[in-house]
This record gives structure tokens, sequence and C-alpha cells, in this order.
């Protein structure tokens, strides 16, 4: 499944069948056509990092403003330093219906009859490398979103300044661009912590809620099979000692609590009952092995955007462990 990023791992846990053995996970030809519609997806996320990792906001512009609203220049110097901003937004926003496209026909293609979720994930692991592509992403957009505040007040000012202008019966270029009912399907989407993760959970739910005929364990063993492979990687010394860098690492630590919050809002008890399928004291105390600086988002994911951690059936030690 990662075998690109540890070319020479072998899953010690001979439940986990041959996955990750095939060198390289280049597509099959029965994987290409969703592969191809992945890859596109994915190719654009690189760039999409990017941008909002250099995304330094208007603030200073925006101050200016609010503190002399008398003065037109400092009004029109904001607006046309937070314009370009909220372009950036609208690209990142729908770039998320792009990527909750792409990992509905992964969902598909990795449950779909008659093969077991194992066996897809044996058979069809350059799609379930893509899978951990998308949720690597998913987590790395959203730590970085977490921790920059000027996205919200960029967009907040945009549409206080929208509804300035529509109230005294102005109509601005950047409306056309940015109109009403996707302002308000923006606002939605950044009013959440971390808006990707929250794209690909309601997706993830509505699948399964959408394919009755396909049985819920379907999707819920493609994901808990993949939370155990990532935590056997980063729990086994002589596995562990193979990654390349702290990226590598990095990357296995996301992908499993992507998959961790995936099957926690799927599944009816949710990840951290007693019969869920993923060990989760053994996935927390291998991120909580970490420096924290570097794994302190992950462990934030895990408290705040799973459904399950303050149910009745999880045990005391799991929320101790997460406190």
């Amino acid at each position: 499944m990662f075998s690109s990023l540890v070319s020479s791992y072998q899953v010690p846990d001979p439940s986990l069948g041959n996955i990750t053995k095939r060198p390289n996970a280049q597509p099959t030809e029965a994987e290409t056509a969703v592969w191809n519609q992945v890859s596109a997806v994915l190719e654009e996320a690189h760039g999409i990092l990017a941008e909002l990792q250099s995304y330094n906001g208007a603030g200073q512009e925006i101050r200016e403003a609010i503190q002399n609203p008398g003065d037109l220049a400092l009004q029109e110097k904001a607006w046309n330093a937070v314009c370009p901003l909220v372009a950036k937004l609208k690209r990142f926003y729908e770039f998320s219906l792009r990527l909750e496209n792409a990992l509905r026909s992964l969902l598909e293609a990795l449950t779909s009859p008659p093969y077991a979720p194992m066996q897809h994930l044996e058979r069809e692991q350059a799609l379930a490398k893509q899978f951990a592509e998308i949720l690597h992403f998913t987590l790395s957009f959203d730590e970085l979103k977490m921790t920059n505040p000027a996205i919200q007040n960029d967009f907040s000012y945009y549409r206080r300044t929208i509804s300035r202008n529509r109230l005294n019966n102005q109509q601005l270029e950047a409306e056309n661009e940015v109109n009403n009912e996707m302002a308000n399907r923006m606002s939605l989407f950044y009013a959440e912590a971390t808006p990707m993760l929250k794209t690909l959970s309601n997706a993830t739910t509505k699948f399964v809620s959408e394919n009755k005929t396909l049985p819920i364990e379907d999707t819920t063993d493609c994901l808990s099979t993949m939370a155990c492979v990532c935590r056997v990687m980063l729990e086994t010394p002589e596995y562990r000692c193979r990654f390349t860098n702290t990226d590598t690492m990095l990357f296995c630590m996301r992908v499993m609590v992507g998959v961790i919050i995936l099957y926690d809002h799927v599944h009816p008890v949710g990840a951290f009952a007693k019969t869920s399928k993923i060990d989760m004291k053994g996935c927390i105390k291998v991120l909580k092995e970490q420096p924290s600086n570097s794994v302190e988002g992950l462990l934030n994911a895990l408290r705040y955007t799973t459904r399950h951690l303050n149910d009745d059936s999880t045990s005391k030690q799991i929320r101790a462990l997460l406190q």
C-alpha cells in the first residue's frame, strides 16, 4: 500500500496478507480509469498545499481600513488585498469537492463485490496508496488551516464589505466570482476546524448510507486494515528504521489518524469501543512516542473531530491517553 515510500517494507503481521508487497504499486489495467481520475486531483493537491502554506492574509490592510473608516483609499487598498485571497479560498473550497469525488471513486473501487476488503487492498495497491495520499493531503491541509487565523479573518471582512455595499445598493465586481450562495457554502466550510477532514467524513458516511446493499463492514474493514498497516509500520523498530526521513513517518501517522476518523464516523459504535477492529491504544501510544510538535495536531484531530470518543463505551484508559 505504501511501498513506493518504503519499498523494502514487508508487513510482519500475517493477518495482513500480502499488502504492500507489490513494488511501487503501479496501477493494473483494471485500476487505470480510477487511478487516472484520482491522480489528476492529487497532482493539483501539491499546488493547493503550497498556496496555503504561503497564505499570509491581509491583516494589516484590514486593520488600517477598520481603524480609518472614512479613508476611501485605505478601504480600497484593503478590498484589493482581500479579493485575490478570497479567489484563492474559493479554489481551495472547489478543490474539496473534487477531492470528495475522488474519494468516492476510490471507496467504490476498494469495497465493490465480489472481493473482500483485504483482497481489494492486495489487488489494488495503487488505489490504496492514492487513498493514503488523499488522507495525507487532508490532514496536512487542515493542520495548516488550523494555525492560520488570517483565512477566516479575510473571509469575514470580505463578507462584511459585500453586505455593507449591498445595503448601499452597490454591486462589487468580486461578487461575480463569489456570489452569495457560494459565499454561504464557503463560510460553512471554513467555519470547521478541520474542513477537508469534515468533507471526507461526510462523503464516507454518505457513501455507506447510499450503498445499502454493500455491507458496512466492507468499508470499515478497509479502513481498519489501513490503520493496522500504519500502526505496525510505526511501532516495529526494524521496519521504522527503514523510513528514509521524518516525512515518511509523518505520512504514515497522518494516514493512520485519517482512517481512524473515517472509521469512527462510519462504524455504528465507532473506533474507540472494545469491539472496534482498530487497536486504539496502540495507535495513540505510537503517536505519543513522537515529538509533541509533530503530532499535537494529529492528537487534536482524534480529540475533536471523532464522533465516539466521549461515548460511554470508550474506556477511561483511552480517554486518559488523549487528555
